[in-house]
C-alpha cells in the first residue's frame, strides 16, 4: 500500500518562508517560499503597486489548494469543514513570516514578539489543520476558481 502524501510539518512551511532551501522539493514547500518572498516584496512596494504581486500570490494559493484537491485523501462527508483552504492558510504564514521579519530589523521588542506570537499560533492552527486532513476529520471549502486578494 503507498504511503498517503501529507502535508510538509510546519517546521519545514516556516523555513521554506525564511528562504531556507527545503529538505525536499514538496510543491507546498515551494510555494510557500514563493509566497513569502512575493509578501515581502508587497511590505515595500509602492501605494497602488502591488497588483502583480496579489495576482501572483492567488496563482501560488491556487496551486497548493489543487495540489491539496488531488493529492489528500477526501475527508467523510459529515468531517467538520474548514474555514480556509491550505493555500490560505499557507499564504497567511508566508504573510505572517515576512512581517515577523521585517519586525525584527526594525521595531521594538514588544512588537516582535506579537508578531512571533502570531506566527507560532499560526503554524501550531497549520498543523492540526495537517494532521485533520490526512486522517479524514477535516474537510476543506472548494474555493479554487479565481481569487484577487484585497486589502
Amino acid at each position: 500500500m503507498a504511503a498517503v502524501p501529507l502535508l510538509p510539518p510546519k517546521h519545514l512551511l516556516l523555513q521554506a518562508c525564511r528562504g531556507l532551501p527545503p529538505e525536499d522539493r514538496h510543491p507546498v514547500l515551494r510555494c510557500a517560499g514563493l509566497l513569502a518572498d512575493l509578501h515581502e516584496r508587497r511590505l515595500t512596494a509602492a501605494a497602488g503597486a502591488t497588483g502583480y504581486i496579489d495576482h501572483e500570490r492567488a496563482r501560488m494559493v491556487l496551486d497548493i489548494d489543487r495540489w491539496v484537491a488531488l493529492e489528500l485523501p477526501k475527508a467523510a462527508r459529515d468531517a467538520h469543514l474548514h474555514t480556509e483552504t491550505v493555500g490560505t492558510v499557507v499564504d497567511r504564514l508566508a504573510q505572517f513570516s515576512a512581517l515577523a521579519y521585517l519586525t525584527l530589523a526594525s521595531a521594538p521588542d514588544e512588537a516582535m514578539h506579537e508578531a512571533a506570537t502570531r506566527l507560532t499560533e499560526l503554524a501550531l492552527a497549520y498543523e492540526h489543520l495537517a494532521h485533520e486532513l490526512a486522517e479524514g476529520r477535516r474537510r476543506l471549502p472548494n474555493l479554487t476558481g479565481n481569487r484577487e486578494y484585497e486589502y
